[in-house]
């Protein structure tokens, strides 16, 4: 295992919404970024689909993880779209994320979301969003 993914796996591992999911990072290298996150009955709405509010967590965390690859680690998500395109159903979900361009304080990304099942993969879901650096100094978030 690279030390990028041992360095980004502690970092999800810090975020307690994320152990909640049961998200795990299987892909971090420069410009990618990859999570899975396993479907359980908890992560269901109504109609037996994966939230999108899952979905959107999904493509928010690995948006930011792809930007961070190439800013570093000290960044937020600040703004994302994303598209749902069919219920996610099946065994577990991957959210794929790639950079789209990077600059000195911003990445645009794009992530694909995908159900999986023993058929394979279906893409149920589409994002893009804007990852930026965190200030310089004692008050970043000004």
């Amino acid at each position: 295992m690279s030390e990028s993914l041992q360095l980004g796996q502690s970092v999800l591992a810090a975020q307690p919404f994320s152990a909640l999911l049961g998200t795990e990072l299987t892909r971090f290298e420069s410009g990618h970024a990859e999570l899975r996150i396993p479907i359980v009955d908890r992560l269901l709405q109504q109609h037996g689909f994966v939230h999108g509010g899952v979905l959107s967590y999904a493509a928010d965390n690995a948006l930011t993880f792809a930007g961070g690859s190439v800013l570093g680690p000290q960044v937020v998500t600040a703004e994302f779209k994303i598209n749902y395109l069919r219920p996610a159903l099946g065994e577990s979900l991957i959210a794929r994320a790639v950079v789209v361009h990077a600059g000195k304080n911003q990445a645009v990304c794009r992530c694909d979301i995908y159900a999986v099942d023993a058929q394979g993969e279906r893409l149920c879901a589409t994002a893009q969003g804007t990852i930026t650096r965190l200030g310089q100094g004692p008050n970043p978030e000004r």
